[in-house]
């Protein structure tokens, strides 16, 4: 069975990663070192958002691996 091309979670994973660095630097640079919590609450959301991405890609994998033992 082929991949296909567009993969949504590893889209959403980039996504999320990308946005959580975006708004870490934008927090340093506005708030200054008041920033810190903000930046640590903003890296425990990057992480949630990896582990619930790779749970679902784990669940993916799975389903498929499951069908493909049924045919």
């Amino acid at each position: 069975m082929a991949k296909p091309a567009f993969d949504i979670l590893r889209a959403l994973a980039i996504t999320s990663q990308a946005a959580g660095l975006i708004a870490i630097i934008t927090l340093e640079t506005v708030l200054g070192d008041a920033a810190r919590p903000w930046q640590g609450l903003t890296l425990g959301l990057m992480v949630a958002a990896a582990l619930a991405l790779a749970v679902a890609r784990t669940y993916r994998r799975n389903r498929q691996r499951k069908r493909a033992e049924r045919h």
